[in-house]
């Protein structure tokens, strides 16, 4: 085992999402990540499908894509929470685990001795973090929740999809679970913080993670709009509520996405688009006076826009540092040369199929590089391994 936490152990009780993906970066990372599954059963998202990965002969497995993406490098283990037996199981791993992560139902683990005190009070170092829809107090702590419903309670789908009074009004949902990849990533953020004060006083900690909190936290920007303003901020389709000129545009062939960030780089837009005189307009010659005179300037962008195709505006705005990208598929994010010099696209081994393509992490680190070596388990791929490791310590303990 290689990278930053490879002397770290992870307990992950947690199923669909938001824990997964924080265990999955745990992996990444180096940690031993033991995956705790419903005995006969596994996570969920096993069966959130087609697709399926199909096997070495061409037909359908029963691993379907979405656990694919959320579980690399990790031990599966079958257990029977609810048993006697499977409950001292879990205590066991807990005793020699440096992270638990959870993400029952409130009270639900208490039931079963499994709860923050009970696997603390086994082992003081542990971190126990618990993510929830809500939070472990609060009116609707008890409510379940799934990431759709979050990014419309959260506010997010306020301020996405296109504006009222145009053609396909309406909220729009975020194409990937944002909000529970960013809880998983905020869960992640906080058991390491915990981990690094761990080693500054010894002691574990327990850690509260709610999806409504992250999607609140998530507002940033449109957050602050509203509390400086006062006003309600509300969906402009593509278009940057703050910043000027970032939008879609259509091209002659398709359309360009640009991202003009600051007033020299709207010089050197004005000028590859053949309109230098626009940069010197005092409706234009500002960020504040371009958002302000949105309406007036990007009809002005379109017209000139539309008159050449999108390999040669790309060409152009490129050689003079102007932000701009084609909308990949992804197919053709997968295919962008950048994308594959970086390596983002591995191939790793699996019983069923040969070998599973994994898009993997992106961190890159210099002295502790990161290795993707094993691919997403098979439900209880670990179990013997695993319960043979319990054997062995308690007859040597």
């Amino acid at each position: 085992m290689s990278g930053p936490l490879s002397h770290v152990r992870v307990l992950d009780l947690s199923r669909i999402m938001a824990g997964p993906w924080s265990g999955q970066i745990l992996a990444d990372l180096g940690a031993e990540v033991i995956k705790v599954e419903r005995a006969g059963v596994g996570d969920d998202t096993r069966r959130w499908g087609p697709p399926f990965m199909k096997d070495t002969q061409g037909n359908p497995t029963k691993e379907s894509g979405y656990y694919l993406s959320v579980n690399r490098g990790k031990k599966s283990v079958e257990v029977d929470i609810a048993s006697p037996e499977g409950q001292e199981m879990i205590r066991d791993l807990a005793r020699d685990s440096d992270i638990v992560l959870e993400n029952f139902k409130v009270g639900t683990l208490k039931r079963y001795g499994l709860d923050e005190e009970t696997l603390r009070a086994i082992n003081p170092k542990l971190i126990y973090c618990s993510i929830t829809g809500f939070g472990q107090d609060g009116p609707m702590a008890q409510d379940v929740a799934y990431d759709f419903m979050i990014q419309a309670m959260g506010g997010l789908l306020s301020v996405t999809g296109v504006p009222d009074g145009e053609p396909g009004a309406g909220p729009q949902k975020v194409g990937v679970p944002v909000i529970d990849i960013m809880t998983g990533m905020y869960a992640t953020v906080a058991v390491l913080a915990a981990l690094a004060r761990r080693n500054e006083t010894g002691k574990g900690d327990y850690i509260d993670i709610a999806m409504l909190d992250v999607a609140t936290a998530m507002l940033a920007n449109q957050a602050m709009n509203h509390l400086v303003s006062g006003a309600t901020p509300t969906r402009k389709g593509n278009k940057h509520p703050n910043i000027q000129p970032q939008d879609i545009f259509p091209v002659a062939d398709g359309h360009i996405v640009i991202a003009v960030g600051n007033d020299e780089q709207f010089v050197r837009f004005a000028q590859a688009l053949g309109h230098p005189e626009w940069a010197d307009d005092p409706r234009f010659a500002t960020n504040a006076a371009r958002v302000e005179n949105l309406d007036t300037l990007h009809p002005m962008i379109c017209k000139t826009l539309r008159t050449r195709n999108l390999g040669d505006w790309r060409a152009d705005l490129v050689a003079v540092k102007v932000p701009c990208a084609p909308i990949n598929t992804v197919p053709g994010v997968l295919a962008e040369p950048q994308v594959q010099h970086r390596q983002m696209l591995q191939h790793l081994p699996h019983p069923l199929a040969g070998s599973v393509p994994q898009v993997v992490s992106p961190m890159r680190f210099a002295d502790s590089p990161l290795r993707f070596e094993a691919a997403p388990p098979l439900l209880g791929a670990h179990t013997g391994e695993i319960r043979a490791r319990i054997d062995a310590a308690k007859v040597k303990g």
